[in-house]
This record gives structure tokens, C-alpha cells and sequence, in this order.
């Protein structure tokens, strides 16, 4: 065994050893139990970052965990490769999104195995690749066929200088995420998918979940957003025209004075024509359009918002109501129509100041009357039914229903459900996508590829336009096809691509055979490995990555290709990789290479040699360059100082403080453990592997053979119950200390099997953690196989108790001395052996004891 540990030799031997040897590569095996371990696959950017290496550390561990536990692993990695940010980095840097997407897939694959993770690289997938996107083509096609997927005009997220569509994640304070220029409201046709056919089931499942975590699935409820009402209708007056609007509080229809429609309304414009307010009500629409129009946004907005020049009539009392079009007013909620009730509704109420509109009261307080004149606020509580016709004096919850009941009689409404969630549009105006396999005919219309013609390919040699607009329009051998119904040659195919969501809401599955050629995966196979027993990323993908892939999942269910409709049976959202930013007042924020040490112990930039400013800790990030390169901690100090550091930390699923003291730390510990073995392995040289029963003859021997045992206990319930690595690593860190104490010259043979257990034990232990290391020290132990070939070590329960344990003596509460004894010793015996102690005796002496209380095992309180 060499005298120092050298981590990179180590670790280029064994990651060489174990693809000669395929160690991670698997097949399905009926006769035994199966692990499908995953991590959520990243995008190629370029490099990986920390979050990666804690995020696909944390997975690691858990997967070679589970193979030492008998199970089939599998394991597999891929790229989601599509989407815009790879349009954007192609364009800034002049060169072709698949040249840029392919050499990062290379770069970030070395990474990956420089870390030494267990993926089965044979089954890596990239979602750009034809034969992945094919099937994804034939899916739509099947989902048109079914009435799943649709095309309608729609108002959507407009990004202007990235030309595409955004979905209102990608807003972010009314700015595009990636150019941060401007986003607006523009009218588009789009293909959607009918998410909402499945919006119950999918609400319905969140309860049904119980290996997420609570916050996730109560982020996915509130997503979907289910809410009991009634849909009521108003009739335009002097039109044809009626406006649906729905509502919780029917009860409150006798108070609506005004109607207030979503700038994106249809009716809006058509209501408006025509009338004086035209001109102002098109400006006012135009405006609205350039502010984010997400729910979140408009609850800061001051409310606004213009008359259109039309009314409607309440169906309950006949009352004329003015028609506005509002900026708080959602095409996202409900129909898009909002009937307002200021009495009621805060948002109303304050609008209805604003523009001098009329506040009726309808429902009153028990004890107390309220005008609508000088309210002050929105009543919204309970109360009684009041100004509502044959309806006063009801209490208000039970006029729900009775109101609903009249408009049902009267034609004028119906109980319904309405959820938040909308439909899913799919559709993107960029070049880096899946193609979407329509094709538009001026004799028939819009009709699908066949698919015998599928892949639609992608044109990989397309040359992007100035501002990224995408070739495909313009692009004359890509879009120009033939009607395959009538035959017409003057055909276009629809040159919007998918969303890059819909590439990662099937991609577990694919994993499951994905050299599969003859349909989006082998049944048999993804009935073997489905459904993902651990799935793991980030908590920013807990709504919409998430929710796609449930409903995917469901749509492959409904067509018969899967028997399961939730894909991922655990979830763990992991915390971020965390760091203090560091700024110099002339180069603003600093990497972390860019500042150096002065002698008075500051820090100083190392450009212009000014003290920097140390900001709070915060999530890494390019752009505030607290980040840490993964290449610099592999060239220090290898992969598995790196992994250690990951681990212990944190528990996975908080936030990761980053700490140079905490890296240099765990190398340190590797090199001990390096060091105790070097000096153990002469002694217990030929000493055969530790089987059966253990006959310590030294008490020290006893203890390090209890502890073992209670290590591997401890360590195999803090994994399997919740992944905590950091307190796994302090486990191991204290047998580690009790090895140490262990008196290695006056060893007997009969104490070398013990000695040889725990190092062994150690080592099995800690191998899911720091794998490299784990398998050199396995390797001089005389092991010939590889340790993740060996099984999970097991303990023996009566082993872990204790023969002697501590005794604490206190003085009136107060600590005054220790002793030791035996587990099973009476409370007679250990209250003797407190009055006895030498160093109680002058805390007693002269002094009348007036009751000594034993607590079994733990301590004596002597109250004097």
C-alpha cells in the first residue's frame, strides 16, 4: 500500500477499471428486485456547476447503496438538449446550436465520469437526437388523433428580440428571462395539449404521494387551482353577445354593479368598435400588453382599467352594468370576465372608488348594518343575506347553493368547477426544437404527417438569423413539403417547434430501452423498471417539469402503453450550493480567483488591489461569480474530497453553505483513514475476513466491536430512512475515533479479526461516499473484487448494547463527577458508588443527604 494518499492516480485507476469491467451496466432481471434510481438530467451548458456535483452525489450514493443492498440498479444519465438558452449561446458565441450543444455534451460527459458516478453510460440519451424526438412526433400525432392536442389562437408571453414564446415562469418582472428585454402580450395560433381532461386526476394524486415532500405537492394543488362555484351568464346589452363569468360566491350576484373583462378578452374589441371609447380602449390594451401578466404581478399592480362603451344586465335584478376591460382582470382565471361585486371584493371595491361606480351591500354583518356609501373597506366575511330579493335574510353560505338553484331554473347559469390550470401550448417560434409534425394545406387544411415519414428531421446545417429568429420559415427545403391527402406541392409544414418541457416529461421511460427502434420504448422493460423508485433535482422544477410528466405519464397510461400513472414514487428536492459574493467598488462582483489575501487578514481585489466588500451568502451564480469551479476541487483534491464535502455539509435537502475550511476538512479525514489503515493492514496482515461470532479479549477490543455493530446500525437507518449523508459521515468519523484509540501494540491474535471487521465495515461503509478511495483500501485488503460487488454489511442487534456505560453524579443538579458501570446494575448499587466517590465526598462531607434519585443508566442526583 503506498505511504500517501494520491487521489488522482486512484481515481483514474478505478473509473478505468470499472468501464473495462461494464460495472454499471444492467438488464432487467425478473428474479430480482429492482432500484431505479434518477436525477433530473441537465441541460449542456457547458460545464457543470456545484449543484450539479451535489445533486448527482447525493443520487450516486443512493444507487451504489441500494446495489450493495441486492438490488438491480439502474442508473442512467442523458441531455435535455433542446431549447433556447442553447439558441441564445450559439448566437453570442457564432456558432451553430448543434456544434455548441454537442461539444458541451462531451465536456460535461467527462466531468460526469471524472467523479466517478455509476451510470450506465450505454443507455445515454440527448433529447436533439432523431431517434429520441421521432417518437416524441409520433406521440403528437397519436394525441391529435385522440382530441388531446389542438391548435387556437391565443394570447401568450411575447419575447420580441428572442422571438418566441414564454411560458410565465420565463417572466420575470415583466422581463424575459434570458435577454431581460421586455415581454408582451401578443396573439398567436398555438398548439396546446389538453392538460386539463386530467387536471381532478392529477389533484386527486397529489394525496396519494406520500414519498414527496408536503411542499410540493401543495405547490402542484395550488397549481392546479381547483375551485367550486358557479358559472353565471350576462347577457350585452343591445347584442347577441352574452359573458360567462364564473364565481365562488353566487350568493353575491345581487351586489354586481360593473363587469370587468381581461385586456385579451375577445369581446373586448368588439364591444368597443364602433363607440367613442375605440381609440382610448385599444391604447389602453396595447399598454396592458407590455406589463407581465402573471397573477403574481398584477396583485402589485395599481388597479386600472377603461369603459368599452357596452353593458351587460344582471340576470338576478335587471341592473344595468357598465363593461370595463381591467388590468387585474385574468384570461388565466375563470373565463376571463370578472363580476364585480365591490361591496365584497377588495379589488373591486377599490376600483369601484377609483371610477365613482356604485357599492351595493348584499350580505351584512349579524349584529350590524353597512352602507355602501362610507364603507371603508370590502366586507368579505359571513353575514346575512340583504338587498337580494326573495333571498333576504338567508344566511349567505346556504344562499350559495339556493341562488345557484334559481339560475339553473332560469337558464342564466349552473353549478361548475373551474381549475387554474390551463392547457398546455406547446408551441415555440425557435429553430432548436422538435419539429411538430403538421402540415398545412390550403386545400385540406391542417393535416399530420404520416407516420411512415417520421423523424420530421431538424436541419442541423439551418444557418441562424440576426436577432434569433428562426430559419425554419424561411428555410425553403425544410418548410415547403407535400399535402400528403390531395398532393398539392405547395404545402408548408408548421414551423413551430415543442416546448423543451415536453422532451423531459417522457425521458424516464426512454431510459428504459433507449436503443428501442420500433416504438418510444419496450413495454416489457419499462414494465420491469417503472415507476422511478427515487427521483431527485432541484425544487425549482416542483410545478411545471413535475406536473408535464405526471400528465404525460397519464396520456401514455390512457393509450394503453403504461400500467402506472405517477412516474416517480419518491421525490427529493435537494438545497443549493450557497457562497458569500465578494465585491470591489471599481470591477463590481468578483470570482473568487480574483481576490486575494492581505496581510491584515482582509481581502483585496487582485486587479486594482482594493478592499473587497463581502456580501451575504447567496445560491451560486454566473452572474454574481460566487461560484466554484468543480475542476479546480478535482484538481486539488480529487473526486471523492469533493463528494465527502457534498455530503456532510448538509442533509440533502437544505441549503449548502460553502467553506474552503470544509473541503480542506474532509480531505484531511480521507488522508487519516488512509494513514490508520497503512499502519493497520501489517498488523492484521493474513488475518482471514471477520464471519461469525467475534471473542474480543480486551476490554478496548469489546468496545470496538460494539461500536461496529452500532455504526452499521445507525448508518444503515440514517440512509434508508432519510438520506441524512452528514450524520452517516459523523457515524463513520466516531468508529473511525475508536479505531484510533485502539492500542495497536498490544494487539492478541484473537483481537485482529475485530480489528480487520472494522476496517472492513468502515471502508463498506463509506465506499458509497468517497468510491475511489473505498476501493484501493478494499483491493489491500485482499479483496479481489470490486467493494460495490460486496454486500451492504449487517449487524447484530445484541451486539450494539453497551456491557459498561456512564454514570453521571450531580450535587443538587450540579455536575460533580463520572463513573462507570454495568448495564444491568441496580439502582442500590450505583447510589452506593456515588456516595463513595472520592470527589463527591467534599461536596457532601458534614452535610445531611436528604434523598439521592437514580435514573437507570444515566445518572445520580444527590440533593443535600
Amino acid at each position: 500500500m503506498d505511504s500517501r494518499y494520491n487521489p488522482q492516480s486512484i481515481e483514474t485507476k478505478w473509473q478505468k477499471r470499472w468501464q473495462d469491467d461494464r460495472l454499471f451496466n444492467v438488464t432487467e432481471n425478473p428474479g430480482q428486485k429492482k432500484y431505479y434510481l434518477l436525477e433530473m438530467f441537465p441541460y449542456p451548458s457547458g460545464k457543470i456547476h456545484m449543484g450539479h456535483v451535489r445533486n448527482y452525489t447525493i443520487g450516486d450514493v443512493v444507487a451504489r447503496y441500494k446495489r450493495m443492498r441486492g438490488y438491480n440498479v439502474l442508473h442512467p444519465m442523458g441531455w435535455d438538449a433542446f431549447g433556447m438558452p442553447a439558441e441564445n449561446a450559439a448566437i453570442a458565441n457564432n456558432t451553430h446550436p448543434a456544434k455548441w450543444t454537442y461539444d458541451n455534451i462531451d465536456a460535461m460527459r467527462a466531468q460526469l465520469k471524472r467523479l466517478g458516478f455509476s451510470y450506465d453510460w450505454e443507455r445515454e440519451l440527448a433529447t436533439c437526437r432523431p431517434e429520441y424526438y421521432r417518437w416524441e412526433q409520433w406521440l403528437f400525432l397519436k394525441m391529435v388523433e385522440k382530441g388531446m392536442a389542438y391548435r387556437k389562437e391565443s394570447f401568450v408571453n411575447w419575447c420580441e428580440p428572442c422571438q418566441t414564446v414564454l411560458a410565465n415562469e420565463q417572466v420575470e418582472a415583466g422581463m424575459c428571462w434570458r435577454c431581460g428585454k421586455p415581454v408582451r402580450q401578443k396573439k398567436l395560433w398555438q398548439w396546446f395539449f389538453r392538460i386539463t381532461d386530467f387536471a381532478e386526476d392529477l389533484l386527486v394524486h397529489c394525496d396519494k404521494l406520500p414519498g414527496w415532500p408536503e411542499k410540493v405537492t401543495t405547490m402542484q394543488r395550488n397549481w392546479i387551482g381547483k375551485s367550486i362555484g358557479a358559472e353565471i351568464r350576462f347577457a350585452v346589452a343591445d347584442s347577441q353577445a352574452v359573458i360567462s363569468v364564473f364565481t365562488t360566491r353566487p350568493d353575491t350576484v345581487f351586489g354586481a354593479t360593473f363587469m370587468c373583462l381581461a385586456p385579451e378578452h375577445p369581446l373586448v374589441s368588439e364591444l368597443s368598435t364602433g363607440t367613442e371609447q375605440e381609440v382610448d380602449v385599444a391604447a389602453f390594451v396595447e399598454r396592458i400588453s407590455l406589463q407581465e401578466r402573471s397573477s403574481k404581478a398584477i396583485e402589485s399592480y395599481e388597479k386600472e382599467g377603461i369603459f368599452t362603451g357596452a353593458y351587460c344586465i344582471n340576470p338576478m335584478n335587471g341592473r344595468k352594468m357598465p363593461i370595463y376591460t381591467a388590468n387585474f382582470a385574468l384570461m388565466e382565471y375563470g373565463t376571463g370576465a370578472v363580476m364585480s361585486v365591490p361591496a365584497h371584493d377588495q379589488r373591486d371595491f377599490d376600483f369601484a372608488r377609483k371610477y365613482d361606480l356604485p357599492i351595493v351591500v348584499v350580505v351584512r354583518p349579524p349584529e350590524e348594518g353597512l352602507d355602501g356609501n362610507t364603507m371603508e373597506a370590502a366586507y368579505t366575511d359571513e353575514g346575512m343575506m340583504v338587498n337580494s330579493g326573495a333571498f333576504d335574510g338567508m344566511d349567505n353560505r346556504k344562499a350559495i347553493d339556493a341562488i345557484t338553484a334559481a339560475l339553473e331554473q332560469k337558464g342564466l347559469g349552473k353549478k361548475t368547477v373551474s381549475f387554474r390550470l390551463r392547457d398546455w401550448g406547446i408551441s415555440r417560434q425557435r429553430y432548436w426544437g422538435a419539429p411538430i409534425p403538421m402540415i398545412h394545406c390550403e386545400s385540406c387544411g391542417i393535416v399530420p404527417v404520416p407516420e411512415s415519414d417520421l423523424p420530421i428531421l431538424l436541419p442541423e446545417n439551418a444557418h441562424m438569423l440576426e436577432g434569433g429568429r428562426s430559419p425554419l420559415p424561411s428555410l425553403t427545403e425544410f418548410a415547403r413539403t407535400r399535402c400528403p391527402q390531395c398532393g398539392r406541392e405547395d404545402a408548408r409544414r408548421e414551423t413551430d417547434t415543442m416546448d423543451t418541457f415536453v422532451e423531459s416529461s417522457w425521458y424516464f421511460e426512454r431510459y428504459c430501452s433507449p436503443r428501442c427502434d420500433t416504438a418510444m420504448f419496450d413495454k416489457q422493460a419499462v414494465d420491469y423498471w417503472m415507476p422511478v423508485d427515487q427521483y431527485i433535482g432541484g425544487v425549482e422544477h416542483a410545478i411545471l417539469h413535475l406536473l408535464y410528466s405526471r400528465y404525460f405519464t397519464r396520456v401514455l397510461e390512457s393509450m394503453g402503453l403504461v400500467t402506472f400513472k405517477e412516474p416517480f414514487t419518491r421525490l427529493l428536492t435537494q438545497g443549493m450550493v450557497c457562497k458569500e459574493t465578494t465585491a470591489c467598488p471599481q470591477h463590481g462582483f468578483l470570482f473568487p480567483e480574483e481576490v486575494v489575501e492581505t496581510g491584515d487578514g482582509g481581502r483585496a481585489c487582485r486587479h486594482c488591489g482594493q478592499p473587497v466588500t463581502v456580501g451575504r451568502v447567496e445560491k451560486m451564480s454566473k452572474s454574481k461569480k460566487n461560484v466554484i469551479d468543480p475542476n479546480v476541487l478535482l484538481d486539488q483534491y480529487g473526486a471523492d474530497t469533493t463528494r465527502l464535502f457534498c455530503l456532510f455539509a448538509a442533509p440533502p435537502e437544505r441549503d449548502l453553505e460553502w467553506s474552503e475550511q470544509g473541503v480542506e476538512g474532509s480531505y484531511r479525514f480521507l488522508q487519516r483513514v488512509w494513514r490508520l489503515a497503512e499502519g493497520w493492514l501489517p498488523i492484521i496482515g493474513d488475518t482471514p475476513p471477520a464471519e461469525g461470532d467475534l471473542s474480543p479479549t480486551q476490554a478496548e477490543t469489546k468496545e470496538l466491536c460494539r461500536k461496529t455493530h452500532a455504526t452499521i446500525k445507525r448508518v444503515t437507518q440514517d440512509i434508508e430512512e432519510r438520506f441524512h449523508f452528514n450524520t452517516v459521515i459523523s457515524a463513520v468519523m466516531e468508529l473511525f475515533n475508536a479505531m484510533q484509540a485502539l492500542d495497536e501494540g498490544n494487539v492478541q491474535d484473537a483481537d485482529k479479526p475485530v480489528m480487520r471487521f472494522a476496517l472492513e465495515t468502515a471502508v463498506l461503509l463509506l465506499s458509497p461516499i468517497v468510491p475511489h478511495f473505498c476501493e484501493e483500501l478494499w483491493e489491500n485488503l485482499g479483496r479481489r473484487k470490486s467493494v460495490l460487488l460486496h454486500p451492504w454489511p449487517t449487524f447484530d442487534d445484541a451486539a450494539t448494547v453497551k456491557d459498561e456505560v456512564e454514570i453521571v453524579v450531580q450535587v443538587n443538579g450540579k455536575l460533580r463527577s463520572r463513573f462507570s458501570a454495568a448495564v444491568d446494575a441496580d439502582d442500590a448499587s450505583l447510589k452506593e458508588s456515588a456516595l463513595s466517590d472520592e470527589r463527591i465526598g467534599k461536596f457532601i462531607d458534614g452535610k445531611t443527604v436528604r434523598k439521592v434519585i437514580v435514573v437507570k443508566n444515566k445518572l445520580v442526583n444527590i440533593v443535600v
